[in-house]
């Protein structure tokens, strides 16, 4: 280029249009003049944003959806817990993301559609097509990511200690609740001379309504650096996931599962197993005036033969000689108290208690008509402990802080149908003249409040054993309370204890060790097999 020619070029470029923001000439070359048309900018604040495609837009509803003008991305995955707080969490960086993303300015992209055509000619380029006739799409090996595919719970080798070690401080409340309750029953039936055993009932199991918000004022005293509506919401979360848990007997719920209500099945759930509870525990009453108080104690506490019994056909339990052992020297022990011991107490799971020491105003005159009804109230206790296990508690795995928790809400459920309810037959009863509705006054209304209490801290434990351990165990766990109540007596009163109490309560006390050692290896058992069974499923999918 000749120096005339550079001289042209540079006045062409003074009056060229391209200049800065400060009006000044820009020199370009003819040579590297771009070939794209020049954008036009405009004012920051009229701009249009851009925002990132992955980012979700809000909709009017608070909820979230792909931003349209975004490529489409697959948002439901299965792993994502709605209601999760790390959730909200990122949802707040994602409106962090939109506010950052309006102050960006917008790319400047050629609009005569040469954006479109490839930088190489070269077609047959990066992945191979498989459009062309003749061309074969090799088979899609299909590989599920295994991150979430053990389960924590069952690979950790110290969770049946864990387990156990909750079951064991539950035991120890549940037996020392069912004691006071024991005695103070007994006192206000036979001491003060209140007995509507209807009313009684009704009350006990509707102290069960007490069981959550209890519960929940210890969690939130436990959880008290926590607001309360971060608590409430994680408290609730629980509750209803593990709910959708039971409703499913899955561990690991999808997004379909956990779209569905819960609440029609736990209603249902609540109706057929409050009803079994309701009909065994008056069954007791009905037949505690008609036999006496040794086959009332007999058969009323073999619904621990019929748990297993049902464990078996409901639960897919398997037949061990060491657990029908074990629940064979329990019912061993339970006839050797009640038929060697006259003077023993009857408790009862419901409320009631029957003293042994204390003479039947008349003797029984319909012994084998009781016997019948007692003996269909053990069938139907021993029914109700499985039906509880089998549709009331989250599946196996679940860590024992959640198992715990949702059982003292379902108790709760147990007494709001029981209070909302079971009221019904009560004016009948009064007006028929069957059984007169009074409530306690005095020093009687205090022990009866002391006594439902007890019933409820015992059935709320009572409920967390069963979910953590299994109803054989629980049921034989529960015939220590005889042997509890009559050495209770004896501190209380210093009645010693005879021959025959003491070698039943020794029987059980055995009986009830040989079938916590089974569980144990049971659970054990169960454990290993199942991190085997999803290991081999791991290394099928690798």
């Amino acid at each position: 280029m000749t120096t005339n020619d550079q001289t042209a070029s540079f006045e062409l470029a003074k009056v060229s249009p391209s200049s800065d923001s400060t009006n000044n000439p820009i020199y370009t070359p003819p040579e590297s003049e771009s070939q794209f048309p020049k954008t036009l900018h405009t004012d920051p604040s009229k701009r249009r944003s851009s925002p990132s495609p992955l980012l979700l837009s809000k909709r009017q509803d608070g909820g979230t959806e792909p931003d349209p003008g975004s490529s489409a991305i697959d948002v439901k995955d299965s792993s994502l817990k709605l209601g999760d707080p790390s959730i909200e969490e990122e949802d707040e960086d994602s409106e962090e993301e939109d506010k950052m993303a309006s102050t960006r300015p917008p790319m400047h992209r050629p609009t005569d559609g040469r954006s479109e055509q490839p930088l190489l000619k070269d077609e047959a380029r990066g992945r191979p097509s498989y459009e062309t006739p003749g061309s074969v799409r090799p088979p899609f090996a299909g590989r599920r990511s295994t991150f979430r595919s053990r389960s924590p719970e069952f690979a950790d080798p110290s969770a049946t200690r864990k387990k156990y070690t909750y079951a064991a401080f539950f035991l120890v409340v549940s037996l020392v609740s069912f004691v006071v309750q024991t005695e103070t029953a007994v006192y206000i039936q036979h001491e003060l001379g209140w007995k509507k055993a209807y009313c009684m009932l009704w009350l006990t199991h509707g102290s069960w309504s007490l069981l959550w918000p209890m519960q929940l004022l210890i969690l939130r005293i436990q959880k008290r650096k926590l607001s309360w509506k971060a608590f409430w919401r994680r408290h609730s979360y629980i509750v209803r996931t593990t709910a959708q848990m039971v409703r499913t007997q899955e561990l690991h719920l999808t997004s379909a599962t956990s779209h569905t209500s819960p609440v029609p099945y736990m209603l249902r759930t609540t109706a057929l197993v409050t009803t079994a509870l309701t009909i065994a525990g008056g069954s007791w009453y009905v037949a505690v005036d008609m036999t006496s108080a040794s086959d009332l104690t007999a058969i009323y506490n073999c619904s621990a033969f019929f748990a297993y019994v049902f464990s078996i056909l409901l639960l897919n339990d398997k037949l061990r000689l060491d657990k029908i052992l074990s629940v064979g020297l329990a019912i061993a022990g339970v006839l050797i108290v009640a038929y060697g011991d006259k003077d023993t107490k009857t408790p009862n799971h419901s409320g009631g208690a029957v003293d042994g020491s204390k003479p039947q105003e008349e003797e029984p005159q319909n012994r084998a008509l009781g016997n019948l009804v007692i003996g269909v109230g053990s069938v139907l206790y021993g029914l109700y402990e499985v039906l509880y296990k089998r549709w009331a508690c989250p599946p196996e795995g679940t860590s024992p802080g959640r198992g715990m928790i949702f059982a003292n809400t379902f108790g709760s459920l147990i007494g709001l149908f029981t209070l909302c309810v079971l009221w019904i037959p009560l004016p009948f009863l009064h007006y028929t003249g069957i059984e007169p509705f009074e409530l306690p006054r005095g020093k009687a209304a205090a022990l009866l409040a002391v006594s439902t209490l007890s019933n409820a801290i015992f059935s709320g434990s009572f409920l967390v054993l069963m979910s953590l351990t299994s109803p054989v165990l629980s049921s034989v766990a529960a015939l220590l309370t005889i042997f509890l109540v009559a050495i209770t007596d004896w501190l209380l009163t210093g009645k010693r204890l005879s021959p025959p109490a003491i070698a039943g309560g020794m029987l059980i006390i055995v009986a009830f060790l040989m079938l916590s050692w089974a569980t144990w290896r049971e659970m054990e058992e169960e454990r290993r097999k199942r991190v085997e069974n999803e290991g081999l499923d791991s290394s099928d999918e690798d």
